[in-house]
């Protein structure tokens, strides 16, 4: 299953009120461990029906990154029933972002 997006308008409907587990990876284009660690969740999202994958780019969807206090990035989140249940900050190895999201 590949990563999509989101924006503000669509998160609560495709994160927040998601029937499964959702990881947020909040990024920027000019954001150099971003595009590092965006192959990785790529690689994390295949095969994978028990977790959605999405993209929110903090530039364009302020307010989203703004309620969530997302003052790093990159910083991936872990969603579920609506709350963040887990997070990781930094541009992580493989094995330790998935420790830090339960996967």
């Amino acid at each position: 299953m590949a990563v999509g997006e989101v924006t503000d308008a669509t998160f609560e409907g495709e994160v927040l009120r998601s029937e499964r587990p959702v990881i947020v990876d909040f990024w920027a284009p000019w954001c150099v461990p971003c595009r590092r660690i965006s192959p990785i969740l790529e690689e994390m999202s295949e095969g994978r029906e028990d977790v959605q994958f999405v993209k929110l780019n903090v530039d364009d969807n302020p307010a989203t990154a703004m309620n969530y206090q997302i003052s790093s990035i990159p910083t991936i989140a872990r969603f579920e029933g609506g709350q963040v249940t887990q997070q990781a900050v930094g541009a992580l190895p493989k094995n330790q972002l998935s420790a830090q999201l339960g996967l």
